[in-house]
Order: C-alpha cells, then structure tokens, then sequence
C-alpha cells in the first residue's frame, strides 16, 4: 500500500453515447475512438447489432467483434477480456442496450426464472454489475452505445408541423449513466449535448457534432491536465457547431478557463484568439 500522485494521464475514458435509432451513435463512437487512439488498427468494435459497424468500414481498418444471442453480461465480459489481450487501446460496445434488454440480457431472464422476484434479482444483480465492473476497470477507453427509447413530437418545418424523433430514456438499468466519465446525449440530425461530464469539457456548452477532434480534446484533457477554454464554435452559415480541433488552440494559453455561457465563451474567443488561414493561433 503506498500513496500516489493523481495524474489524468492514467485514466482511461469511459464514454457512452445515447440516442434513438438513426441518431448516429456508431458512426460518431467510430469518430471519437480514433480521436482517442489515433489508430483504426487499434479500435475494436464489439457488434451486438447483427454487424452493423461493417457498414463504416470505408473509414479505415477497425476491427469487429460480432456477438449474437444471448446477450449475457458474460459474454461482453469476454469479449472486452479478449480485446484487451489483443492489445486493443479503444474498444466500442454497440451496444449494451443488449445486455440489458436483448434475448438472453437480464431483464429476459428475469422473466423467465420462477419464484420471488426480488430473490431472483439477487441473483441476477451481481451478475450485471461485474458487468459494469469490467467497463469500468478496463485498461481500455470504452465507449458504450446505448438505445433511447423513442417518441415523436411535432415541429415546425417550412412553416409546417412535422413529426421528428426523440430520444427519451436509455434501455440500459436506471442510473448506467452514473458509471460513465462523459454521456452525450444525441438526437436525430446527430448533434450532441452533455447530460454528464466530469471533465467540464461539454457540459453547458452548445451542440455540436462529434467528430475525430472531439476524442483528440478528451485525449488531450486525460494526457495533458488541460482544461480548454473553447470547445464550439459556430457555422457562420448554418449557425450549426462543431468542435475546435486541438490545433487551432494556442497550446500554451488559455487551456486553464472555461466560460459558464455560450455568449460570454464566443466573447472571449474574439478578444484572446485570432486564427490564421491555417487555423493556428
């Protein structure tokens, strides 16, 4: 037993990103894996979606786990053990909705099993948090996707009032979220907002995109100890947002504030940052 010195460094992140169906949360755990790592090679999907993270392979040379039913928290344990011996350093778990709700997941043994409910949940309860143990002790960054459930509500379009979906709760126990680092939230024209992070990155900041630039700032603030001032800025023409990239922050400044407002974060941007046509400060 000794004491040690806390350092960002040596923590690996654990993400998850939730949204309904068709909100793009394999695509964008795709982009922000290789932000984190910087390497296709070294990325592993683990697929519970009937191989659907095959459809991204134009972005490089990921590599896949396919696992079917049924959807035990053993299983997923397995499969993250053996990314970890393949020297894999981001692993994505699409999703663990799976473990959860799928065939074979806890809540369809549950109802399965005969006798007193709240004994069988006493049996099947260890059983997910190891589970959530081994994301949570992983020597990898994980990402975990997870399914909201879906509504529609009506909103205005060209002057017309059209159905959009909504992500409402995840399908995963209540208070998952508890257990991971970041959880962006994404709707369905794929932008993202934070319902929680530790780091301080996104949390009160603007929507935005997630892109590779968004896990190269997650792997900067575990590296680095760094705090960026700016993540967004605004599209001029579509007043969309999207994140900086690393590089157009000045490294040596500013990485040590952040702003508790979009208005007052853009102000201070034009005051202390002007960019050049190559998008170094």
């Amino acid at each position: 037993m000794k004491i040690n010195k806390a350092e960002r460094k040596q923590s690996k992140m654990k993400i998850a990103l939730q949204g309904p169906s068709g909100s793009g949360k394999t695509f964008s755990s795709l982009l922000l894996a290789h932000g984190l790592c910087g390497s296709w090679s070294k990325t592993v999907v683990i697929d519970t979606e009937n191989g659907s993270s095959n459809l991204y392979a134009h972005l490089g040379a990921f590599n896949v786990i396919q696992i079917t039913a049924p959807y035990s928290p053993e299983k997923f344990i397995e499969a993250i053990i053996l990314a970890e011996r393949s020297g894999m350093e981001v692993i994505i778990l699409d999703s663990i909705s799976h473990e959860w709700e799928g065939q074979g997941g806890i809540l369809d043994v549950h109802s399965s099993m005969m006798g007193n409910s709240f004994t069988n949940w006493a049996k099947l309860t260890p059983r997910h948090n190891g589970f959530v143990q081994k994301i949570l002790s992983s020597s990898c960054h994980v990402i975990g996707t997870i399914r909201s459930k879906q509504d529609y509500v009506l909103t205005q379009k060209n002057g017309k009032h059209v159905p959009e979906k909504v992500g409402l709760k995840g399908v995963t126990r209540e208070n998952m979220d508890y257990e991971f680092t970041v959880v962006l939230d994404l709707n369905i024209k794929h932008n993202a907002v934070a319902s929680k992070d530790r780091t301080q990155l996104f949390m009160d900041q603007p929507s935005f995109i997630v892109t590779q630039s968004t896990g190269r700032l997650i792997k900067n603030w575990c590296e680095e100890g760094l705090d960026p001032l700016i993540l967004v800025q605004p599209f001029p023409e579509t007043n969309q947002h999207k994140p900086l990239d690393s590089d157009e922050v000045n490294d040596t400044i500013l990485f040590n504030r952040k702003m508790n407002s979009a208005d007052s974060h853009h102000q201070q941007l034009n005051e202390n940052f002007k960019f050049s046509e190559n998008g170094n400060s």
